[in-house]
């Protein structure tokens, strides 16, 4: 969290953020381990998100450079001070101070808003080390490591010891990806019905074209059942047409009997009514 603050020098030590939750973790960490409890502070962003405060002044904040031997012109992660059974702790660290989760439901993005570029280099590299594929971007002067694929930031949130936050993230994943069958399985009924309701319109226009021109009763009884059918019942689908006949027959079998009228009808058209 220290590597992460805002402003990290041997005179001034600045932690902020606009989690009240982590901003009192900083200064109860801080106090158990030198004894003293910065200043905090907190104002109002134009946004009207509240910023919380941590301020460490003089030799407060040179006793911190030298207990974690950090560098006064650079920022670097220390490896041998950071063991590789509490990278994830340290991981969790860095979320608390820079990091950020946009709310699943709108879409799977996390990132660390990293103060240098080294830093961002160091914490992609790290997050590439445990299988989360990770880049970085430049955004109005902050180096951002940010993560999209959802399983890379369930992987992470698993490795910093969010386990229950990787939970919440997977539920949303499985109702989006439920939510987003069901719209398209309504989308497809939707074509479907529309695809057999022009069907059943250009079917009635040819019963009633050879209605007007010839007659019913000059069709065949298999012929004039089935369009009377059809004209009697428009939202029928073709097998439902097929089970209501006096002698039921399949689906193709109705087909063959339209494709017979549509001809008919479209000789009439042609003025060769037969």
């Amino acid at each position: 969290m220290l590597l992460f603050c805002r402003t990290l020098t041997e005179e001034h030590i600045c932690f902020q953020s606009e989690s009240r939750i982590s901003a009192e973790l900083f200064s109860s960490l801080f106090e158990a381990v030198f004894r003293f409890r910065p200043e905090s502070g907190e104002h109002m962003r134009k946004n009207g998100a509240v910023l919380y405060s941590c301020d460490v002044y003089a030799e407060k904040a040179a006793d911190v450079f030298k207990k974690y031997r950090l560098a006064a012109n650079a920022r670097e992660i220390d490896s041998e001070i950071i063991s590789t059974n509490s990278l994830g702790v340290f991981t969790a660290g860095v979320f608390l101070a820079c990091g950020s989760v946009n709310d699943p439901s709108k879409e799977y993005h996390l990132e660390f808003a990293c103060p240098e570029e080294k830093l961002a280099v160091q914490i992609m590299t790290l997050l590439n080390d445990i299988g989360v594929t990770a880049k970085i971007m430049l955004r109005r002067g902050q180096h951002i490591v940010y993560i999209k694929g959802s399983e890379s930031i369930e992987d992470t949130l698993t490795f910093i010891g969010a386990s229950s936050c990787t939970l919440e993230l997977m539920n949303m994943k499985i109702y989006k990806d439920i939510r987003n069958k069901a719209n398209r399985i309504a989308n497809c009924d939707a074509a479907n019905i529309d695809k057999v309701v022009k069907a059943a319109m250009k079917q009635i226009d040819d019963i009633k074209l050879i209605d007007r021109a010839v007659g019913l009763d000059s069709l065949s009884d298999e012929l004039r059942e089935v369009a009377q059918l059809r004209l009697d019942n428009i939202d029928m689908s073709l097998q439902e047409i097929g089970e209501n006949l006096s002698v039921p027959i399949s689906r193709s079998g109705v087909n063959h009997r339209f494709k017979k009228l549509a001809k008919m009808a479209e000789e009439l058209r042609n003025g060769g009514a037969k």
